[in-house]
């Protein structure tokens, strides 16, 4: 497979907002629960606390330090967590290429567009992408394609360097030559696409070893995933 050109964030044929899902802004970590309650080395709450005289544990301490016992395992998870910016548009480089598990057919089929993390700082990606073929001069001439979603889309963590992936798959283009769409229309060829993530600007993609061939201009996508799609 060749890998796809690094992209550009669009300046001509970009618009100002990013796709559907989760706005710009920073993303609030998870509150601990009371300061009087302790926590086992093992994430288990220790002793509970107790009135003086009183033989019992409070139940509210015994629910903060389950909540705390929580949040902390999912920071170690790797899930969003304390203050982290969404990242900027500027601090993205996106790529496209050909994916290996594609429709069957003549046409693009399926691409995956990987989004990596330039800033220097981590920074938070989520939701669904928005999908356009782009036009000449300005974002009015670009043609967007109907996003079919698929999958649950939480937010996730990009470290420096870090990639996160989308997958995009087409209605495919059957025959040779031109080709045709089963439904009858006639295939649309793109020589770049304005693929948008929410909160993170849009960034127009290109690939190395052909162009962008659809039908219907209809497009499904995957959620943001640190996973990198086949």
């Amino acid at each position: 497979m060749i890998a796809a050109s690094a992209a550009l964030v669009v300046t001509g044929c970009q618009g100002d907002d990013g796709g559907d899902g989760v706005g710009s802004g920073t993303v609030a970590g998870s509150s601990s629960g009371a300061a009087s309650v302790s926590v086992s080395p093992s994430g288990s709450a220790g002793g509970g606390v107790s009135e003086p005289g009183k033989g019992g544990a409070s139940t509210s301490a015994s629910a903060s330090a389950s909540t705390s016992a929580s949040a902390s395992a999912s920071a170690s998870s790797g899930s969003v967590g304390g203050a982290v910016e969404a990242c900027a548009a500027a601090g993205l480089e996106a790529a496209a290429r050909q994916a290996a598990d594609r429709p069957d057919g003549t046409g693009t089929g399926a691409v995956v567009v990987g989004f990596t993390n330039v800033s220097g700082t981590s920074c938070v990606l989520g939701g669904h992408p928005s999908v356009a073929g782009a036009g000449n001069g300005s974002p009015e001439h670009n043609s967007p394609l109907a996003v079919t979603r698929t999958g649950s889309a939480p937010s996730v963590r990009v470290a420096p360097g870090g990639t996160a992936w989308v997958k995009l798959t087409f209605v495919q283009v059957q025959g040779e030559g031109d080709g045709y769409c089963v439904s009858g229309a006639d295939p649309v060829v793109y020589p770049t696409l304005v693929v948008g993530l929410p909160g993170a600007g849009k960034h127009q993609v290109a690939l190395d070893d052909g162009v962008f061939a659809e039908c219907d201009d209809t497009v499904t996508a995957t959620a943001v995933s640190l996973a990198k799609p086949s």
